[in-house]
């Protein structure tokens, strides 16, 4: 099951995981969004230390989006565990009939479908999955539980995307955490193989691997996420960030980097020094 990472420290330890001891609150970082325009929040976690670095805590554990494109990387694991896909160089055949953006348009790998994250090969996946097995999937990772179970209805193939499957940042990275870790409930190679798609940054300093969503929640507010982890000296620490604004025209590819970029370098990633 995907507990929140909070949750996980909780059984680990047998404290609290918000107390003094183990979590900061970094109102500092609020600048980042601030100057961007944007609302949102923020979790690292420094598996060395056990320690969490937190901008927002209450936004950061209790509100809940729309996953968006983060759902690629449990639609991937699925597909591969289930054997629909065998690795990131299966091709889904392009369906026109789809909605999709020019550069995912024909046939595509996953690997390249991951990448440019395209809705519509993953739209096209969950539907060869099948509602029972995707159903089974998310019922065992406890995945959009935060406040009820989550049950697919009649949208196998937006429920990620349409407002009616919602995660936390907390839980976001608790899942990106246990992929780190080979703790999901898939197979070691599934998870390789996914972890490999999110490496995009690679040099002898560090290794960046994430994946990004962008969506649109039921008050027209668009939602961006960037999850992952940030390894230096072969010590990772992951990272969950996700940002709301009312601007329609935002530009979310820039802002969400912008402000990941910034927390980063402020905190000294990037430098192999960590």
């Amino acid at each position: 099951m995907i507990r929140s990472v909070f949750a996980f420290l909780l059984i680990a330890t047998g404290f609290a995981a918000c107390s003094p001891n183990n979590v900061t609150a970094d109102n500092s970082l609020e600048k980042y969004f601030k100057e961007n325009n944007v609302t949102g929040c923020w979790g690292l976690f420094d598996n060395g230390q056990g320690h969490f670095t937190v901008s927002n805590i209450s936004h950061f554990t209790d509100s809940t989006y729309l996953p968006a494109s983060t759902f690629k990387i449990v639609n991937s694991l699925i597909g591969l565990e289930n054997g629909t896909v065998q690795d990131s160089s299966s091709v889904i055949p392009f369906d026109s009939t789809r909605s999709y953006r020019e550069e995912c348009k024909g046939d595509m790998n996953m690997y390249n479908a991951f990448r440019l994250s395209c809705p519509n090969w993953y739209q096209e996946l969950a539907d060869q999955i099948g509602q029972p097995i995707m159903q089974k999937w998310l019922d065992t990772l406890g995945y959009a539980q935060r406040n009820k179970r989550f049950v697919i209805e009649n949208n196998l193939d937006t429920f990620w995307l349409d407002n009616s499957a919602k995660v936390t940042g907390d839980e976001q990275l608790g899942l990106v955490k246990r992929l780190y870790f080979d703790q999901l409930p898939f197979s070691k190679r599934s998870m390789r193989i996914v972890r490999n798609m999110m490496l995009w940054e690679n040099n002898s300093n560090y290794q960046l691997y994430y994946k990004t969503g962008w969506g649109t929640d039921e008050n027209k507010n668009q939602i961006g996420w960037i999850i992952g982890w940030i390894e230096e000296n072969k010590h990772p620490y992951f990272f969950s960030l996700q940002v709301k604004s009312a601007d329609a025209n935002i530009d979310m590819k820039a802002v969400r980097m912008n402000i990941l970029k910034g927390i980063l370098k402020q905190y000294g990633f990037m430098e192999g020094k960590k």
